[in-house]
């Protein structure tokens, strides 16, 4: 096991008996010896979830506290939302879920510094409209980083510093962005430097989609080698795992995560959902029409069945390899995926925030009888 999982694993049990009692006072029905995912999994890796603002009240709370011993902003603490226009930050809803995870003893990652999506406009403009220099990007670039992260440091233990850097092209190598336009690879390097300048504790992570694809796990293995090679403070890869019926295999997750890890880094999942449609889920925006009305049907139901099993297999079989895993979302009450004119159950927990069959094939392991239900919340 290396020393990150160690510390985080350990790090994390004390917080146990903070969060039970968290749990119980948002939850009456808590009382009972009900289990968590967070709580079979403790002598594993962190189990987090994305969340929104609006979910740190009510069921959806219990529901977090509960079940998982991380978090991570789905949108709060990416570039755009957080920091708007050059001399203006807006800070409420980052604050309200890093102080929450406080609150209840939770872990926070943070999502993302470094992103070609949701990045302001003005980060790469001058006053006339006309792209600005290297300099003044890197500049620019240097000064969110540092005031993001010094603003987080006591309360983030990690962050996803770039996102989503790669081309999904097997024939281009980086993804064609203003970042890259402007600073050609160098605003990597730079933007590891600047995270570890502001806050030299935090885990920094680069975080990418379809790492099973094995073209691109190819390019992005050569990167953080590269990078790790030239001393630059990269310290883990995530590998998102928007994933789906149909992929990615045993093998391919497997040897993603051996890869990875056999360069001395930490792996975790960060953003793990499983489609009940096929397909890759990885890298696409969806702004769409949201559905509410299509059936999850049993042939769906069982599908995701057998892949999430096959992905909590390999996690469990990879044990120090993995520090932490972060679904996506909550429950199928909300989840990202459904803005394409179709309502999809990505999720542990279903449109009523209760445990699906597949909830216990994940639990399963840890008593083949009959596995602990949670709290029906």
């Amino acid at each position: 096991m290396n020393n990150l999982a160690k510390w985080i694993l350990a790090a994390a049990v004390p917080a146990m008996l903070v969060q039970c009692t968290a749990s119980k006072q948002l939850n009456n029905n808590s009382a009972s010896a009900a289990k968590g995912l967070k709580d079979y999994y403790k002598d594993y890796f962190l189990v987090g979830a994305a969340v929104t603002p609006r979910q740190l009240t009510g069921e959806d709370s219990a529901l977090i506290v509960d079940h998982f011993n991380s978090i991570t902003a789905e949108n709060a603490m990416k570039m755009g939302p957080i920091h708007p226009a050059e001399k203006e930050y807006f800070w409420k809803d980052a604050d309200a879920i890093a102080d929450f995870a406080n609150k209840h003893k939770i872990k926070m990652r943070g999502h993302t510094l470094l992103w070609h999506a949701q990045a302001p406009n003005w980060m790469f403009k001058d006053d006339a409209g006309n792209a600005v220099s290297k300099e003044v990007l890197l500049q620019r670039l240097k000064s969110h980083i540092t005031t993001v992260v010094n603003r987080y440091k006591d309360r983030v233990y990690g962050w996803d510093v770039v996102n989503e850097a790669i081309d999904d092209n097997d024939t281009v190598f980086y993804r064609n962005t203003q970042w890259y336009k402007i600073c050609g690879e160098e605003f990597l390097a730079k933007a590891f430097e600047y995270a570890h300048a502001a806050d030299p504790k935090a885990v920094l992570f680069y975080n990418d989609y379809n790492t099973e694809n094995p073209k691109k796990r190819e390019k992005i293995f050569q990167m953080v080698k590269r990078l790790k090679e030239a001393g630059v403070p990269i310290h883990a890869v995530g590998l998102q795992g928007h994933w789906s019926i149909n992929n990615p295999s045993r093998e391919e997750l497997t040897k993603s995560i051996q890869m990875f890890s056999g360069l001395g880094l930490d792996v975790q999942v960060t953003e793990l959902d499983v489609s009940v449609y096929a397909g890759r889920q990885g890298g696409q925006l969806i702004n769409g029409r949201r559905d509410t009305t299509s059936t999850f049907t049993p042939e769906m139901e069982e599908a995701q069945r057998e892949k999430y099993k096959m992905i909590f297999d390999v996690f469990r079989e990879q044990k120090g390899k993995v520090s932490g895993i972060t679904f996506w979302n909550l429950s199928d009450r909300y989840t990202w995926l459904d803005g394409r004119g179709r309502k999809n159950y990505p999720l542990l927990f279903d449109v009523n925030r209760k445990p699906k069959k597949v909830f216990y094939d994940v639990v399963e392991f840890a008593n083949k009888t009959a596995a602990t239900k949670p709290a029906q919340l």
